[in-house]
């Protein structure tokens, strides 16, 4: 085996280990935020199912989680679903923006921080 091929594999091994690292920390921290809305954390781990009871979380009938499914506007119904568990925690769009593009800071925030679930504000009982 050539030096370089050693190299690359080395790198890719690693760089397959801190994103399965990150991945494991993501799930966790989605288990903590299903738990807090009274959901099962279980569910985080389900793949579709997730999706569903995000869109539960987020005021909406489970049926909408499938949206996601949708080839190439799926992303716009991932988003939206997001947008939407934020609020129901009391968060706002900014919060929504950062939920999206620095997962890694702002999910654990409203997994461990102080952050209650109040029911999504356009839902009323």
């Amino acid at each position: 085996m050539k030096s370089e091929d050693s190299l690359a594999l080395i790198l890719f091994l690693s760089l397959f280990f801190i994103a399965f690292i990150m991945a494991i920390f993501l799930i966790i921290c989605q288990w903590k935020i299903f738990v807090k809305a009274g959901k099962p954390g279980w569910a985080a781990i389900v793949p579709v199912y997730n999706q569903m009871v995000l869109a539960e979380i987020g005021g909406k009938k489970d049926v909408w989680g499938l949206l996601p499914l949708i080839p190439y506007i799926g992303i716009i119904w991932s988003i939206w679903l997001v947008n939407r568990m934020a609020k129901s925690f009391g968060k706002d769009v900014e919060f929504t923006l950062g939920l999206i593009f620095l997962p890694l800071i702002f999910y654990p925030i409203l997994a461990f921080g102080k952050t209650e679930y109040v029911g999504h504000p356009d839902v009323t009982n």
